[in-house]
């Protein structure tokens, strides 16, 4: 299969990184606006460096297109793609607003080539594995989840983080993958409250998230901290507690409730999956879908999703009031 990469950035560098491990995959185009990026990209994998997109999508032969460019940028290269008959492999966020995402959609659909947007939190061992004891009941009915990620501001190295109407911001940009894996593991959220700070190279914000069957999330997004990238996860059922901390060296912790013939209050079982680069799962997944035309992990009404709840959380803590989510909006299925 042959792929092109628009955008030779750091995650054009990951996705390349990721076809060069995938048998039968060839990177025969590399696209970007500068020369030293494209150059270095095109050395690297041996693909033909274009500056001109429309050039890369007329002669490179490419059946796939990795989309690794702003988030603002996101729609009119995926649609070109898509018109061209190209499969899409888009970064997070799908688009800065739900218009966007929804042409995006409608477009491949109507093109009949597939839109893959890469939530890529889904293929964290820790998190795929947290989704799976909830769905298998391990924690019993859930009620309560909190979750957090925080690091430092990207928009230091790479300014247009800073403006929301390229990156979304904190919300759009980080938060969005929390908000990806709660919908996943526990279900459609009814309504949210949000709190947004933005202040230098400081952008903060927490949210509430309550969920159809009834559980309660507490979401926390931080650009600006002073210390490492931090992620964690906590999830309470009737029957347990499910935890991930990525500032533990244990991956992932599961606190049973105890049963009558238990010894003590809790017994842990701790877990340590093996390492596999998250994204080289997350691309390898995608590519197996194209190829035996199967179902993605992550869909595109996946990626909607979690973008319309995420803009929810910014008009919530524009307004100062709970935002209602409407599932009467559009529902994008590929």
């Amino acid at each position: 299969m042959k792929v092109a990469i628009v955008g030779c950035g750091g995650l054009g560098n990951v996705h390349a990184s990721c076809y060069a491990q995938i048998p039968g995959v060839t990177v025969v185009g590399v696209c970007d606006t500068d020369r030293e990026l494209v150059q270095q990209m095109a050395e690297r994998t041996g693909a033909t460096a274009y500056e001109s997109f429309d050039d890369m999508l007329e002669q490179s032969g490419c059946e796939v297109v990795s989309v690794t460019l702003p988030s603002f940028l996101h729609k009119p290269f995926s649609i070109k793609a898509a018109q061209a008959g190209k499969h899409v492999i888009c970064e997070k966020p799908i688009a800065l607003n739900l218009e966007d995402a929804a042409d995006m959609i409608r477009v491949c659909e109507e093109n009949n080539v597939r839109l893959f947007v890469g939530h890529v939190v889904r293929f964290f061992p820790e998190y795929a594995q947290m989704h799976d004891k909830i769905k298998q009941g391990a924690l019993g009915r859930v009620g309560v989840a909190h979750a957090k990620r925080i690091g430092s501001h990207p928009g230091e190295r790479r300014h247009w983080f800073k403006e929301d109407d390229k990156s979304g911001g904190v919300v759009i940009d980080l938060m969005i993958h929390d908000i990806d894996f709660l919908r996943w593991s526990i279900g459609e959220v009814k309504s949210v409250f949000g709190f947004r700070k933005v202040e230098g190279f400081v952008d903060y914000a927490t949210a509430t998230l309550v969920f159809e069957n009834g559980a309660v999330a507490n979401v926390e997004a931080h650009w600006g901290y002073p210390g490492p990238f931090t992620t964690a996860a906590e999830i309470a059922g009737s029957s347990g507690v499910i935890r991930s901390d990525s500032s533990k060296t244990i991956s992932l912790q599961v606190r049973k409730a105890a049963s009558e013939s238990s010894s003590g209050p809790f017994v842990d079982i701790p877990q340590s999956p093996g390492y596999r680069s998250p994204f080289q799962l997350e691309i390898s997944h995608f590519i197996e879908c194209i190829r035996d035309s199967k179902e993605s992990l992550v869909t595109a009404r996946d990626a909607y999703k979690a973008l319309e709840i995420g803009l929810a959380i910014e008009e919530s803590a524009r307004s100062g009031q709970a935002v209602l989510l409407n599932h009467s909006a559009q529902e994008g299925s590929r």
